[in-house]
């Protein structure tokens, strides 16, 4: 058995992964998205502050200027719904203020782990 295999088997590997994700998510977060967001509470932009996304109600947060459209959407945000959402907003909430999609799975599923990870819970 060769030494990655033994690691990967023990576990010790995965640390490494989640870590390489969680840059990766960072990365397509800084790329995608913080043109408009941000991570930091009450610093809303374009595109309200992800702080405290997961578990938020769409069209919450206080000064944000939303649609009318995501205001009423009864949309709460989880891994599930963000995924769904960034996918493609415009077919997600027709009537939505956000225009950037985004289309790979995997970028998709990064950012979110990202947004998990980095106090956006």
């Amino acid at each position: 058995m060769s030494l990655v295999a033994l690691l990967a088997a023990v576990g010790l590997l995965l640390p490494v992964a989640a870590s390489a994700q969680q840059a990766d998510g960072e990365r397509l977060f800084r790329q995608r998205c913080a043109a408009c967001h941000s991570l930091e509470p009450g610093q809303t932009r374009a595109g309200p502050h992800l702080s405290g996304v997961i578990g938020r109600r769409a069209g919450s947060v206080e000064g944000a200027r939303y649609s009318a459209a995501l205001r009423g959407s009864d949309i709460v945000w989880d891994s599930g719904t963000l995924d769904a959402f960034l996918a493609a907003p415009r077919q997600r909430v027709p009537g939505t203020s956000m225009t950037v999609g985004v289309p790979n799975a995997a970028q998709r599923a990064a950012i979110i782990g990202y947004l998990e990870g980095a106090g956006a819970q």
